[in-house]
């Protein structure tokens, strides 16, 4: 079984950053990353570690979030510069293979204009 703590979501100004930090434990699938929700909104895909390792961006942070990720402290990242106020959700940090998947409870992040 997985389990995913998600952390570093905060209020932050149009134009900054925020490092958003996911450590996992127990059984963890192959297919690892964020996904997002906005209200009013269903969730989104943001980025993810394929099963082959590569990574995969949802269109709308190409170029502005990057995921990474450091074993040897079981925890997943995801960088997110150039923030916009259309980036304001609940980030869940998402471990997943086929219809199987875990869920972290979710960190906001506010960004204001």
């Amino acid at each position: 079984q997985a389990q995913l703590a998600e952390s570093g979501g905060g209020l932050v100004q149009a134009g900054g950053s925020l490092r958003l930090s996911c450590v996992a434990s127990g059984s963890i699938f192959p297919i690892m990353g964020w996904h997002r929700q906005a209200p009013g909104k269903q969730r989104e895909l943001v980025a993810q570690f394929t099963v082959g390792g590569t990574t995969k961006y949802a269109d709308s942070v190409k170029g502005r979030f990057t995921i990474s990720r450091d074993n040897a402290k079981n925890t997943v990242y995801l960088q997110m510069n150039s923030l916009e106020p259309e980036d304001t959700a609940i980030y869940y940090c998402n471990t997943q293979l086929g219809a199987m998947a875990y869920w972290g409870k979710g960190t906001l992040v506010t960004v204001s204009s």
